[in-house]
């Protein structure tokens, strides 16, 4: 047995004493922050772009954007993801060889590069391109952020420190839309510049960025370079600790967690743009009087405040992370990480069942807060999880095996999410099918550009957009998609529960084992 086996078995479920929540804040090192503020600039970035990606691809070209059909899109978020998941699976052992902050630079100058390549090529091949050299930044960029993370934190405050953490990640991944939703109501391509130079801050950061157990790591890369100590190639290396069956199971259990989150992130905006009536929201709470220019840039409105746009909708999810989830992931700190886990799988699965069954506003934001609260207590605690079983010098190389599951999750949802959605529940495809019905010929039909079919059957028929627009809904039965995606998180939901009681019961038998043999 490896060390690396012997310490997975070991600390998987051992118990750890955590510190109160703001005992733990108090202990965080100044590393610790500014890896936060670092993975904050990138998500601010990233999301900026990520939360458009669907409408931008699917929005018809006369609004500025690239009118590609759900199998185009699919297929450009589903490999963009893929690739985003599969690099850390080796760019982490590079980190953990030849230096965080190197990696850290490396992707900050590839990411920069990825965004220019969107904005000076508006098409499939451009945004293709642009999203796959985008994915592989962000796969160099990951194992160095969280492996700092882990060094700079300890068991005693893990669960808040990884909590904190995720609130910072979601800072970021709440400006982004909230920056972008208004710039691309300007033009698409400035989405793409702002992002390019946003994320370039990261270089002023890296400034200040110290290395914890440099020391080490390169007394470690000495004995290895004097023969002391033997060192598998990175690609062995990472095989032989993935054949862990307890890393095997916990990555095809979580799969279905991202898959669902990316269904909320990838489809949500689609149907909040479709079949949700969001001018109900800004009734409700601005009243007659009608929101002010603050409230229209931080909450996603359209320019002329009437409604919330669908990135603004998908963004409550961030704003509650952003707002909470240190109090939630403290709280959290007293249950084990597979059952934070499971439990967080079930809620957002419950709330995409709720999602699928209503099309009003409010039960649309009630159901984000589920989904958000479920989110809270799953995500942070896989990366507690994997960074308290990972050895020592390994620490980046498993955090980058957290993005597996992602990548399976995520590269599934990508394919299967937007074909499902385009043929069953795109407001698009349906307004087709209508037109189809009342006389029009399948070669005008054919004729209409992607994204304006809609506009057209409302001219044909006379009817109020949102007239016809629940009359669709009701029809066609459109949430139903959800409940199917949502089935594929409860099975995840329980087997994370079985899980954790199976890890539990093979530690302690190890444990038991190691006390007889002394």
């Amino acid at each position: 047995m490896s060390e690396g086996d012997n310490n997975l078995k070991t600390t998987t479920v051992k118990d750890v004493k955590q510190l109160g929540t703001f005992a733990a804040l108090a202990s965080l090192s100044y590393v610790f922050w500014i890896c936060g503020g670092m993975e904050m600039v990138e998500r601010l970035a990233y999301y900026g772009v990520r939360s458009l990606a669907s409408l931008y691809g699917t929005n018809p070209k006369s609004s500025g954007a690239l009118g590609l059909t759900g199998t185009e899109i699919g297929f450009i978020l589903s490999t963009w993801l893929l690739i985003q998941g599969l690099v850390p699976v080796f760019t982490g052992g590079i980190a953990d060889r030849f230096g965080y902050k190197e990696t850290i630079f490396v992707s900050t100058a590839t990411k920069i590069i990825g965004y220019l390549v969107m904005a000076w090529f508006p098409s499939f091949m451009g945004f293709l391109a642009g999203a796959w050299i985008l994915a592989f930044g962000t796969g160099i960029f990951k194992p160095g952020i969280q492996g700092t993370i882990v060094k700079a934190t300890g068991r005693h405050n893990s669960s808040v420190a990884w909590g904190v953490f995720y609130q910072t990640v979601n800072i970021g991944g709440f400006l982004g839309p909230v920056l972008a939703g208004q710039l691309r109501q300007l033009e698409w391509s400035y989405v793409f510049y702002a992002c390019a130079a946003i994320i370039s801050l990261n270089f002023l950061l890296l400034l200040t960025y110290k290395e914890p157990d440099k020391e080490e790591r390169l007394a470690h890369k000495a004995k290895v370079k004097s023969g002391e100590i033997h060192q598998d190639s990175l690609l062995v290396d990472s095989i032989k600790e993935l054949s862990n069956p307890i890393l095997l199971w916990y990555m095809l259990l979580f799969s279905g967690f991202w898959f669902m989150l990316y269904i909320y992130w990838d489809l949500g905006p689609l149907y909040f743009r479709d079949w949700v009536d969001t001018s109900v929201l800004v009734k409700d709470v601005w009243g007659t009087e009608g929101p002010g220019a603050f409230s229209r840039w931080f909450f996603v409105l359209s320019q002329d405040g009437t409604r919330v746009m669908p990135e603004g909708m998908v963004n409550i999810n961030s704003l509650l992370i952003m707002l909470i989830c240190f109090l939630v992931t403290g709280w959290s700190a007293r249950m084990k990480a597979a059952n934070a886990m499971a439990v967080g799988t079930f809620l957002a699965s419950a709330a995409l069942l709720l999602l699928g069954g209503f099309n009003a506003a409010w039960v649309m934001v009630f159901g984000i807060v589920i989904f958000s609260l479920g989110e809270m207590l799953s995500s942070p605690k896989c990366l507690e999880f994997l960074g308290n079983v990972a050895p020592p010098q390994k620490k980046a190389m498993y955090l980058g095996f957290s993005q597996l599951p992602f990548a399976v999750g995520a590269f599934i949802e990508g394919m299967v999410g937007q074909i499902t959605y385009e043929k069953y529940a795109s407001k698009d495809t349906l307004s087709r099918e209508m037109l189809l019905q009342n006389g029009m010929s399948p070669e005008e039909v054919k004729s209409i550009p992607i994204g304006d079919a809609f506009q057209v059957l409302v001219d044909m028929t006379g009817q109020a957009e949102w007239a016809l627009t629940n009359q669709m809904y009701t029809a066609n039965d459109i949430g139903s998609v959800f409940y199917i995606f949502a089935a594929v998180g409860i099975v995840s939901a329980f087997g994370l529960f079985l899980y954790g009681r199976w890890t539990y019961r093979f530690a302690m038998s190890q444990q038991a084992d190691a006390q007889a043999a002394k």
